[in-house]
C-alpha cells in the first residue's frame, strides 16, 4: 500500500510504502515526532497521532488519542478504534490529506493482482540475508566487545531500534546460528553493531563448555572478516508502542537493545522523556559507560542511573550500589507508573523486576521485556535417527490417522514407550524420538534436518511450520496461527507430524 500525504496550504508532500506483513514491517506511525514512520510537521498534528497497520489481510487506521482528531472520508474517527482502509479512502490529519493506493506486485504476482490475499499473510515472514564485513572490533570492557559491520558494497541498514539479527556461522565444521541485539542505531545507517560478552563456564558446573558463539566471536572475528547475517527481527522496540515517557531497565549485556533505542532517541532529538536504569556487576563492567554519561549530560530529557551490585576492593564508585528495589525505583523515577517500561537482562533479573512492578501496582499492559539470549535449555545428546518409508508413505500414514474417528486410540509407534514423543518430518522422510521436553527445532537439527530458524525465542516467526498431526506444548502461548507451530519453542506431545 502506498500512502501519500499532502498539505495543500504549504505544498508539503510525503510518500510512504507499506509492506502487507503483520508486525513492524507492515505498520506506519504518523505524527510530528521524528521517530514516526511518516512525519507530518505541523502544530495541529499530535506527536504520535495515528497508526496504519496490516492484520488479517487488511490495512487498518487507528487514531491514538490525538488532540485534534482524524477523519476518514469526512467522518470523525473514534480514538483507539480500528478502521479498515480501502484504496478510495481519504484520511484527514490536521492540514494534511492522506490518500491510499494499492500497489500491484510485479515480482511475485505476474497477474498484477492487488496484494490483498490473506493466504500470503500465513506464510512465515521473509528476512533479509546479508554478508557483512567487520570494520572494527572495539573493547567496551575487559570481557565485552562491539563488532562493527558494513555491507559490501556499502548500503544503509533498515531496522527498528531494539531489534536483533541472527548470525549464521561455521564453527568446528558445524553450522551454528545465534541471535544478538543490534546495539547501534538506525540513525547511523551505514554501520551495524553487535555487542558481545565473553561467557565463562557456569560457576556451579565448571566443567561445562563456555558460551560457544560469543567466545568464538571474541577469539576469531577480526577486522576484514565476513559473516552471514539474517534479519532484522523482533518486536522489542519502543516504536511498536509509542510513548512520550519511557523507563528502560537493563542488566549486564541486556543493555544492548536499550542502547540502540537511546541512541536513536538522542540522535533524532525525539521529544521523549527517558529514564535509563542499568545494573552492572561492578564499575568496570558498565558497558558504554562514557557514552551514556555524555548522553545524560547533553540531553535534558535523558536521565541515567547506574547501580553496581558487587564492588571490588579498591574501586572508587559514587553511584548506587546493590540491586534495584522499590524505594530506589521511587527515588530514581517517582513517576514510573506513568511510563512505558522496557526490561532486558538475565531471566532471573527480569523475573525480579516484573514481580516488583506488579507488587507496586504498575499497569502491566505498559510492560515489555526481552529475554537476552535464547530461552532454550542445554541441548541433549543426539538420539539415534529412525529411518522411515519414503515421504509419500508417511503422508499416507498421517492421512490414515486424520481419517480415524475422534475417539479411536492413536496408532502406537513401534519401539517407542508411550511416555515419549515422536516427530515425523514428512518431507525428509524421517522420524525422531524425543522425551517430550525438547524443542522440535533442536531435535531436527540433531538429526541433520534443515529447518528455517531465526531468533530461536518464538519472536520472529521464521521457524513456523505446518502441523499435519498431533499437538505441541509451549512454555508460554506465543499466539501462533492455527494449524502451524513455532518449532524453536514447541515441544511435541506424543505423535506429531510436521510438513518439513
Amino acid at each position: 500500500m502506498k500512502i501519500k500525504a499532502l498539505n495543500a496550504q504549504t505544498g508539503e508532500f510525503h510518500e510512504k510504502v507499506l509492506i502487507p506483513e503483520p508486525g513492524i514491517a507492515g505498520e506506519c506511525f504518523i505524527g510530528r515526532n521524528p521517530s514516526c514512520s511518516l512525519v507530518l510537521n505541523s502544530p495541529d498534528v499530535s506527536r504520535i497521532h495515528g497508526r496504519i497497520f496490516y492484520q488479517n489481510g487488511q490495512f487498518y487506521y487507528t487514531d491514538l488519542g490525538s488532540t485534534d482528531g482524524s477523519q476518514i472520508d469526512e467522518l470523525d474517527v473514534e480514538i483507539n478504534q480500528n478502521y479498515i482502509l480501502k484504496p478510495d479512502h481519504l484520511i484527514r490529519i490536521g492540514g494534511y490529506v492522506l490518500t491510499i493506493a494499492q500497489i500491484p506486485l510485479t515480482a511475485n504476482n505476474p497477474n498484477h493482482e492487488p496484494h490483498s490475499d490473506p493466504v500470503k499473510v500465513a506464510t512465515p515472514p521473509q528476512t533479509t540475508k546479508w554478508t557483512l564485513r567487520c570494520v572494527e572490533a572495539i573493547d567496551e570492557t575487559h570481557d565485552v566487545k562491539t563488532f562493527r559491520f558494513v555491507a559490501d558494497p556499502p548500503r544503509p541498514f533498515t531496522y527498528q531500534p531494539g531489534q536483533f539479527v541472527t548470525l549464521d556461522l561455521q564453527i568446528n565444521q558445524q553450522r551454528v546460528k545465534r541471535s544478538y541485539s543490534i546495539s547501534s542505531s538506525p540513525s547511523r545507517p551505514y554501520t551495524l553493531d553487535i555487542t558481545v560478552k565473553r561467557v565463562p563456564p557456569p560457576t556451579d558446573v565448571p566443567e561445562a563448555p563456555p558460551g560457544l558463539v560469543s567466545n568464538w566471536l571474541h577469539d576469531h572475528i577480526k577486522v576484514g572478516n565476513q559473516v552471514n547475517v539474517s534479519g532484522p527481527m523482533g518486536k522489542f522496540t519502543y516504536l511498536a508502542q509509542p510513548s512520550n515517557k519511557l523507563l528502560l531497565i537493563s542488566a549486564g549485556s541486556g543493555i544492548t537493545p536499550m542502547m540502540s533505542m537511546s541512541r536513536w532517541i538522542c540522535d533524532t532529538a525525539a521529544d521523549i522523556d527517558v529514564v535509563f536504569i542499568h545494573s552492572a556487576r561492578s564499575p568496570r563492567d558498565i558497558i558504554f559507560r562514557q557514552e551514556l554519561e555524555a548522553m545524560a549530560a547533553q540531553h535534558s530529557h535523558f536521565k541515567l542511573a547506574v547501580t553496581a551490585t558487587r564492588l571490588e576492593p579498591g574501586q572508587a564508585w559514587l553511584g548506587y550500589t546493590g540491586r534495584l528495589n522499590p524505594s530506589r525505583l521511587e527515588a530514581i523515577a517517582p513517576d514510573f507508573r506513568d511510563r512505558t517500561v522496557y526490561v532486558c537482562g538475565p531471566n532471573s533479573f527480569m523475573a525480579g523486576i516484573k514481580a516488583m512492578l506488579k507488587d507496586l501496582e504498575f499497569p502491566m499492559q505498559n510492560y515489555y521485556e526481552e529475554s537476552f539470549g535464547s530461552n532454550q535449555k542445554s541441548r541433549q545428546p543426539s538420539r539415534p535417527e529412525t529411518k522411515l518409508q519414503p515421504a509419500s508413505e508417511i503422508t499416507k500414514a498421517v492421512r490414515h490417522e486424520q481419517s480415524k474417528a475422534p475417539n479411536d486410540p492413536p496408532t502406537p509407534v513401534s519401539g517407542l514407550p508411550s511416555s515419549e514423543s515422536v516427530i515425523i518430518f514428512t518431507q525428509s522422510g524421517k522420524k525422531v524420538a524425543g522425551d517430550g521436553d525438547e524443542f522440535i527445532l533442536d531435535l531436527a537439527e540433531q538429526e541433520g534436518i534443515e529447518l528455517p530458524s531465526g531468533c530461536r525465542m518464538g519472536s520472529c516467526g521464521v521457524c513456523k511450520q505446518k502441523l499435519l498431526e498431533g499437538r505441541v506444548n509451549y512454555d508460554e502461548d506465543p499466539g501462533c496461527e492455527e494449524g502451524y507451530v513455532l518449532t524453536c519453542i514447541a515441544k511435541p506431545v506424543g505423535r506429531v507430524a510436521i510438513e518439513a
